[in-house]
């Protein structure tokens, strides 16, 4: 058995030993191995009157095919001087160019502005839609994509989901992503509203893994 001197002078080398051992290797604790991914949003902007109800069904689902948070920003008037009354349609590069006045979107937002009203480009007779490739801003028009504006009785569903190709197809631009020949994805141009009809809201395997990629490195 040992004695009380013995056993005291033990425990304080062992103190010693101990303390010099934290001075020259200290505890570190691992990093985790993930990286922290910045919040994604989607800013939707009405432009005129735009009715809730589509708000809210476009929000809940371009949150899911994006995965990403969505928000509804004021809504902004109509500016008179993208209308060009020998087309009596609107400018859309020039609405584009009216939002960038009114929000400064951060590193991780995209901007979707819906008019109610019918676009053009001079090229075209007209557009669904505009976007700046690889930008922060996109545009879609709600005119042609309602059956009454071919004087057919209106279809809620089919609407809705016209809205949902359209602002995906933009949006999808606004990631750097370019038409597709898939006339099923929904990257796929729409020449005319059958083209729209025929295609899916989904993309297909090659754009969405591109678009995969593309969020990946945001």
């Amino acid at each position: 058995m040992e004695n009380k001197k013995g056993k005291k002078w033990k425990e304080f080398l062992s103190y010693v030993f101990s303390t010099l051992l934290l001075l020259y290797f200290p505890l570190t604790t691992a990093a985790p191995s993930y990286s922290i991914r910045m919040e994604r949003i989607i800013t939707i902007i009405p432009i005129g009157d735009i009715e809730s109800w589509v708000l809210d069904d476009l929000t809940k689902r371009l949150e899911a095919t994006f995965s990403c948070r969505t928000k509804i920003y004021t809504t902004i008037p109509l500016a008179q001087k993208a209308y060009n009354p020998g087309r009596n349609q609107y400018y859309s590069s020039h609405l584009l160019q009216v939002l960038h006045r009114h929000l400064t979107p951060s590193k991780h937002e995209k901007v979707l502005a819906i008019v109610n009203v019918d676009l053009y480009v001079p090229q075209l007779n007209f557009v669904f839609g505009e976007a700046e490739l690889g930008g922060h801003f996109a545009i879609i028009s709600l005119s042609r994509l309602h059956q009454s504006f071919y004087g057919l009785a209106e279809n809620k569903k089919l609407f809705l989901e016209r809205t949902l190709k359209e602002a995906v197809h933009e949006l999808g631009h606004t990631y750097g992503l370019r038409h597709c020949p898939d006339a099923t994805c929904v990257m796929h141009f729409s020449n005319s509203l059958l083209d729209t009809d025929k295609k899916s809201s989904s993309f297909c395997r090659h754009c969405q893994n591109l678009l995969d990629e593309i969020i990946g490195v945001e």
